[in-house]
C-alpha cells in the first residue's frame, strides 16, 4: 500500500538563495486553480479510497506540488545545468529542451545550459560525443521540428563514468528526458552522486509514446502520438469501404499498454474492432475473433481492426531476443493475424481484400500538436522549478491537473496500464460494439 513517505521527494539541501520568482508566488494560497507552496496534493481521489486506509489526515499519501519557490538552492550565476534525451521518439521532445532552456535563462538568469548527444552513451567521454551550448537562439524554432535535435539511443551506461563527465564539466543540474529505463538510469546516476556526497540534482521529464509510466498523468507526446494514429484507422475505414470484403489492419505501439490504440479509436469511430495487451482474446469459436470478423463483413461490408503491437503474444511463439534496453523483441502479431484471416475466410469461401496499416515510426517522429506544446511547456517549466530549489532523485507529472513532484523509484515501481474493468475500456467496447469477451 502506497504510504505518504513512498512520495517524499529528495531535497540536496536547505534552499537560503531569494527566488528570481519569489515575487509570482508571495501572497499566493491554494485555490481552485493554483496549490500553495508547502500545500500539498492528495494520492487518493475518492472518498471511499480515502477512508479505507484508517489513517489521520496528516499522514495520508500526498504528492509534492509543483512549481517556483521563494527560496532556492543553486545560485543562478553560477550553476550550469546539463540536458539529455534517452530512448525511443515522440512528439514534444525540442518543446521540452526549448522550455527548459527558455526557463532557465529568462526567468532564472541561467546562462550556461549544455546538451549531451545521444542519451546516456554521450554522457561518456570515451564515447567521443561533443557537449552542444543551449542558448535561447539555438533553441528558438526546434520545436517547430520532431524528434530532438540533441539526439538519443538506447542501452544502460557506468553510472561511475558518467558522474565523472558531470564533475569535470562542473554540471549542477541534470535534467533527464526519456522513459521508465532511462528513469531508472537518472536513479543509479543519482545514486552514485549521494554516494560520493556530491551536491548535483537529476530532475526528470518523463516520456513514453505508450502512456505507460504510473502515477504522472498523461504522458506528454500522447495525444499528438494518437491523434495520427486516428488519421491511419480514418483511410483505413476509406480503403475498404471501397473493397469487396475489405479487412484492414492497423498496427500501433503499444509494447505493453493499449492506450493508443483505445484512443485512436475513440476519436473517430471507424474501427470494429480493438485488440490491446491486457485483453486476451481466441481466434477461434463462436465468439473468437475470426468468426466475428466474418460475421461483421457480412453484416457491414467491412471492417477495421485496431491492434497494439504488444496484443495476443500469447498466441504466437515467444521470442528469446532482447532489444539494447534489455525489451523482449515482441512476435510478429499483425503478420499472424494476416495469414489466418486469409486463410478462415478461403475456408469460408468468403471475399476478402486485406490492407495492412503500420504508422508506427511516423506517429513519434512528427512535431507535438499545440495541445501537447502547451503541456510540454508546463512541464519543463515544473522541473526547471524543483531543481533550481534543490530537488533531486524525482520526475515531474500532472494529477488531475495539478503539477507534481514524484520520487523516481516511486514511478518506476510498476506500470501504467489499460484496466479491463476500467471506464477507458468500456467507452472502447462502446464506441465498437465489440464484445465484452472474445474468448
Amino acid at each position: 500500500m502506497v504510504t505518504l513517505d513512498d512520495l517524499q521527494v529528495r531535497s540536496l539541501g536547505t534552499s537560503t538563495i531569494d527566488s528570481p520568482l519569489a515575487l509570482y508566488v508571495g501572497g499566493r494560497e491554494t485555490n481552485e486553480y493554483y496549490v500553495g507552496e508547502t500545500d500539498r496534493i492528495l494520492y487518493d481521489d475518492t472518498l471511499e479510497l480515502i477512508a479505507a486506509r484508517g489513517v489521520p489526515l496528516e499522514e495520508l499519501p500526498t504528492f509534492e506540488a509543483g512549481g517556483p519557490r521563494r527560496k532556492i538552492f543553486f545560485d543562478p550565476a553560477t550553476t550550469r545545468v546539463g540536458v539529455v534525451t534517452c530512448g525511443g521518439l515522440c512528439p514534444g521532445l525540442n518543446d521540452v529542451i526549448r522550455a527548459i532552456v527558455l526557463e532557465l535563462d529568462t526567468h532564472y538568469g541561467v546562462r550556461d545550459v549544455v546538451g549531451f548527444q545521444h542519451g546516456y552513451a554521450g554522457m561518456v567521454e570515451s564515447n567521443g560525443h561533443e557537449i552542444v551550448s543551449l542558448t535561447p537562439e539555438y533553441v528558438a524554432r526546434i520545436n517547430e521540428r520532431g524528434g530532438t535535435i540533441l539526439g538519443s539511443s538506447r542501452g544502460a551506461q557506468d553510472p561511475g563514468l558518467i558522474v565523472d563527465r558531470l564533475v569535470e564539466l562542473g554540471i549542477d543540474i541534470l535534467m533527464v528526458i526519456g522513459g521508465d529505463g532511462s528513469m531508472r538510469g537518472a536513479h543509479n546516476i543519482g545514486a552514485e552522486i549521494e554516494r560520493r556526497g556530491l551536491t548535483i540534482g537529476i530532475v526528470g521529464v518523463p516520456k513514453t509514446i505508450d502512456n505507460d509510466i504510473p502515477h504522472i498523468g498523461q504522458s506528454f507526446g500522447f495525444s499528438t502520438a494518437f491523434a495520427k494514429a486516428a488519421e491511419s484507422i480514418k483511410a483505413a475505414r476509406v480503403e475498404v469501404e471501397a473493397a469487396v470484403g475489405g479487412v484492414a489492419i492497423v498496427k500501433v505501439m503499444g509494447r505493453h499498454a493499449g492506450f493508443i490504440a483505445c484512443y485512436a479509436a475513440l476519436a473517430n469511430h471507424d474501427a470494429d474492432f480493438v485488440l490491446i495487451p491486457e485483453v486476451q482474446f481466441s481466434l477461434d469459436g463462436d465468439n473468437g475473433l475470426l468468426s466475428l470478423l466474418s460475421r461483421r463483413v457480412r453484416e457491414r461490408g467491412s471492417a477495421v481492426i485496431v491492434l497494439a503491437e504488444g496484443a495476443g503474444q500469447d498466441l504466437i511463439p515467444a521470442s528469446d531476443r532482447t532489444d539494447a534496453s534489455g525489451n523482449a523483441v515482441l512476435g510478429d502479431i499483425a503478420g499472424f493475424l494476416r495469414d489466418q484471416i486469409t486463410k478462415d475466410f478461403a475456408n469460408r469461401g468468403q471475399a476478402l481484400t486485406m490492407r495492412y496499416f503500420n504508422p508506427g515510426y511516423a506517429i513519434r517522429s512528427v512535431p507535438a500538436d499545440a495541445s501537447d506544446s502547451v503541456y510540454c511547456t508546463r512541464l519543463a517549466q515544473t522541473a526547471v522549478h524543483a531543481a533550481m530549489a534543490g530537488r533531486t532523485d524525482m520526475v515531474v507529472g500532472r494529477r488531475r491537473h495539478r503539477f507534481v513532484n514524484v520520487p523516481i523509484p516511486f514511478v518506476t515501481s510498476g506500470s501504467h496500464s489499460v484496466s479491463p474493468d476500467g471506464d477507458l475500456w468500456l467507452s472502447v467496447l462502446e464506441s465498437t460494439a465489440q464484445p465484452f469477451s472474445m474468448s
